[in-house]
């Protein structure tokens, strides 16, 4: 796919839009070369002393006219091309965003969020410039420049050719730097796409960095990312601070021929007084498409790396995507098979040879020391990675050979760390809630020990928390999402951790609850606190990815490895 094609559909469908604007916008080139035409009557009848009251009246009635006429079309064709651009930025925007949300978890592990921010910003807003403002300048720059040289070549052939000679060198010049301004366009956005993550990062730590009296170390970063914007932005400026002067210049060269060679054939008589005013008119006109050429590929130019940028992500495709042939069951009862999975970060091995299954209703912990792959093992169910060796089924299939979807749609997910929008409770409750769910809302409520937190708030659910739930505790944040989860009423339920941030007698709570659910829900359950997981049908055990013990609580305890171990220790915690 070639940059362009990204944004060709969009002008196919609006073509009568922009056919019209384009037609406004010759309206008014037209009517503004017609301006000079009625000044150089006038002009000649004020030189031979023929004009009278009347005709000054009529010539300035014309003027008068064609100012509105040009005012009317400016505008409409302003409302057709620029608020087309609008239309075009908007969709893209869309379409970055859906593209993205379609991406696997996988490229987010690398992918900065503040080049994404800049992708989703500044470079559609240089497309948008370039598909709006960068079509009227070219416009201008063909119709009004060859109209304007028509009009001078009407009134004095070899005259127009003088004031031509400058124009092989813009042409040269435009060409030659052209190539220089698209690749400091790239490496300008690059900057400012690390200048953008750098900043939302320092904001988004701004806690730690006052914690630790870090806000010179947070300041000097940020001046020495900002500096690297700044310097290629200089070497950018290098290349298009030479375009306006080099036109300005072209055109005062070309006023200077006029007005030496112009003027000496109105004195000769060669051109009437009115002619030589016209043509200096026309000159005037002639500067604008001069300028609009250096604008014009100055925008292009822009436009042009913003769609290579946005390009590599749009041509990005999803590792995890549903089959062409795959299943939509119409329910899932909730059957879970883990056959010798295996699954690695690069080349560190984190699962290996994972082998459980489950049946319906049952309910399973899994407990670990920190980076034995609790966590990872969770996040293969739905997909969000997808195994490299063995394979995991839901009800006999695959879930690879499931649709996506549909797979997802039946998994009520709690990671480790809950996330929140900056909305309110209600809001973040009911995030993906199916069709029904406020039937269950005050049930999901009271399981995940949220009342109590709701009573302390004047606005109840509708308290706003605040930027990733700022306003609520971890313990509160954690409740939150364990009730999102509740609500979505899913067959399966995953909970990675769900009690780490409360106390001991709100965990005591959540485990109730999650307890009751036995036999109603298939449950797989991490946690670090054994209180959360003593109830499970079975237990498992994982360290460096491999599954070294299996078994109820009373069985895993007698046969003292490292759940016996870890059970003393916070029984042992709990009693003092």
């Amino acid at each position: 796919m070639k940059p362009i094609d990204l944004i060709r559909p969009h002008f196919k469908s609006h073509r009568r839009t922009i056919a019209l604007g384009l037609a406004a916008l010759m309206v008014v080139d037209v009517v503004q070369l017609a301006i000079p035409r009625v000044i150089k009557h006038a002009v000649d009848d004020l030189t031979n002393l023929s004009a009278d009251t009347t005709s000054l009246i009529i010539q300035a009635t014309a003027i008068a006219a064609m100012a509105v006429v040009i005012g009317l079309f400016r505008y409409l064709w302003r409302r057709c091309l620029l608020g087309t651009a609008r239309r075009l930025e908007e969709s893209l925007r869309n379409r970055l965003l859906g593209h993205v949300q379609t991406l696997s978890a996988i490229y987010f592990d690398s992918a900065k969020t503040g080049d994404l921010m800049a992708h989703a910003t500044n470079d559609i807003q240089q497309v948008r410039m370039a598909a709006g403002m960068g079509l009227v300048a070219l416009n201008d720059a063909l119709v009004l420049g060859t109209a304007a040289v028509g009009f001078m070549l009407y009134i004095h052939v070899e005259l127009t050719l003088y004031v031509l000679i400058p124009m092989p060198v813009l042409v040269l010049s435009t060409r030659f730097l052209g190539k220089r301004m698209h690749a400091r366009y790239r490496k300008v956005q690059g900057a400012f796409s690390e200048l953008t993550e750098a900043v939302r990062e320092r904001f988004a730590g701004i806690r730690m960095i006052k914690a630790h009296h870090g806000e010179a170390d947070a300041g000097r970063a940020i001046r020495a990312v900002s500096q690297t914007y700044i310097n290629e932005n200089i070497k950018l400026v290098g290349v298009t601070g030479l375009f306006f002067p080099m036109m300005m210049l072209l055109t005062n060269l070309s006023m200077a021929l006029v007005l030496l060679l112009g003027g000496r054939r109105t004195i000769l008589l060669e051109i009437t007084t009115g002619d030589f005013v016209a043509f200096i008119s026309y000159l005037n006109l002639l500067t604008w498409p001069m300028m609009a050429l250096g604008w014009v590929t100055n925008l292009i130019q822009r436009g042009s790396a913003s769609l290579e940028r946005l390009k590599i992500i749009l041509e990005q495709q999803p590792v995890i995507q549903t089959k062409a042939d795959a299943l939509h069951p119409a329910a899932i009862r909730g059957a879970i098979g883990f056959e010798e999975v295996g699954f690695s970060y690069g080349h560190r091995l984190v699962l290996d040879r994972i082998d459980l299954r489950m049946a319906p209703g049952e309910i399973v912990g899994i407990v670990g020391p920190p980076g034995s792959g609790k966590s990872t093992l969770l996040s293969l169910v739905p997909r969000l990675y997808d195994v490299q060796q063995g394979r995991i089924t839901v009800d006999g299939h695959d879930v690879r050979d499931l649709s996506l979807p549909d797979l997802r749609r039946n998994l009520a997910y709690v990671p480790q760390e809950p996330f929140l929008f900056a909305g309110s409770i209600r809001e973040n409750l009911l995030f993906g809630c199916p069709h029904g769910c406020m039937l269950r809302l005050n049930q999901a409520i009271r399981d995940a020990g949220l009342e109590e937190t709701l009573a302390r708030f004047p606005a109840g659910l509708d308290t706003v928390v605040g930027e990733k739930g700022i306003l609520l505790s971890g313990g509160q944040k954690q409740r939150v999402a364990l009730a999102r989860a509740l609500l979505i009423d899913a067959p399966v339920f995953l909970l990675d951790d769900p009690i780490s941030q409360v106390d001991t007698a709100t965990g005591r709570l959540i485990a109730d609850a999650i307890k009751a659910l036995a036999g109603l829900k298939t449950i797989l359950i991490v946690s670090h606190r054994l209180s959360a997981v003593r109830f499970a049908h079975r237990i498992i055990t994982l360290q460096e990815g491999r599954m070294v013990e299996c078994g109820n609580h009373d069985q895993l305890v007698s046969n003292r490895g490292y759940y016996a171990r870890i059970y003393d220790l916070q029984e042992l915690e709990d009693a003092v």
